[in-house]
C-alpha cells in the first residue's frame, strides 16, 4: 500500500557514524519542496494519483499546453510533471505544498527515521556491453581449443525446429539507462531546514538524477 510519496534529486554518496560510532553509508537526496498541480481519482482517471511539479521555470521556456495546464492549476510553472501513485489522495488539494518533513495532521511526518522506502531512478547508462558484463556469463574456456571466442555467449538457438531465435534471448546490448527500483532502504535521517533526506546505501541512477522515493510496500514502515 503506497501512502507516501515524494520526489528528489540524487546528489551523491557520503558516510555519517551513527550512536555507537560506527560509519554508515548513506546517499543524500535533495527534495526540493513539491506542488500539486492536478489530483487523479480512480472515478475520473481510473486511478488515484498526484501530479505534482518542483523547481522553477520561466513560462515563456514552456509550450502553449505546458504553460496552460500550469495556469488553469494556477500554480508556478516546474522544471518537471511527474506521478506518484498514492492509494489515498483524499487528503490533498490542488496547489499544496509537500515538503520532506511536513508534518500531518496526526502529527506524523513524511518520511523519519528508521522508515523502510522504495527509490526508484532511470539507471546510469554503460553503454554498449557483452554478455559477461550485462548478464553475467562466466565465458567459455580459456585453452583448449578456445579461438577468440572467450567472451562470447555460444550457441543462441535451435536448428531447423524453430529455426529462429526466442526473443527476450540475453545477448549483448546497451546496458542501464532503465527504470530501476531498489527496495527496503532505510532512512537515516531527514533534514527538513535544507531539505535533505539522507538513504542508507545506494540508491539508483546518476548525480544530479530525478529519483521518486516511496514508502516500501514490502518491508513495512
Amino acid at each position: 500500500m503506497t501512502n507516501k510519496a515524494i520526489v528528489g534529486r540524487k546528489v551523491g554518496m557520503t558516510q555519517i557514524w551513527d550512536d555507537e560510532n560506527r560509519v554508515v553509508p548513506v546517499t543524500v537526496l535533495s527534495v526540493a519542496p513539491l506542488r500539486v498541480v492536478q489530483i487523479k481519482h480512480p472515478d475520473t482517471d481510473g486511478y488515484s494519483a498526484l501530479q505534482v511539479t518542483f523547481g522553477e521555470v520561466k513560462p515563456n521556456k514552456l509550450t502553449k499546453p505546458a504553460a496552460g495546464h500550469f495556469d488553469k492549476a494556477g500554480v508556478a510553472p516546474g522544471e518537471k510533471l511527474l506521478e506518484l501513485r498514492l492509494d489515498d489522495v483524499s487528503e490533498y488539494e490542488v496547489g499544496q505544498e509537500i515538503r520532506v518533513g511536513a508534518t500531518t495532521e496526526d502529527g506524523e511526518t513524511l518520511f523519519a527515521n528508521g522508515d523502510k522506502i522504495d527509490v526508484t531512478a532511470v539507471s546510469r547508462g554503460k553503454g554498449f556491453a557483452g554478455v559477461m558484463k550485462r548478464h553475467n556469463f562466466a565465458g567459455q574456456r580459456a585453452s583448449h581449443g578456445a579461438h577468440k571466442v572467450h567472451r562470447k555467449p555460444g550457441a543462441i538457438g535451435q536448428c531447423a525446429t524453430p529455426a529462429r531465435v526466442f526473443k527476450g534471448k540475453k545477448m549483448p546490448g546497451r546496458m542501464g539507462g532503465e527504470k530501476v527500483t531498489t527496495q527496503n532502504l532505510v532512512v537515516v535521517a531527514t533534514d527538513s531546514d535544507r531539505d535533505l533526506l539522507l538513504v542508507r546505501g545506494a540508491v539508483p541512477g546518476p548525480k544530479g538524477g530525478t529519483v521518486v522515493v516511496r514508502n516500501a510496500i514490502k518491508g513495512g514502515s
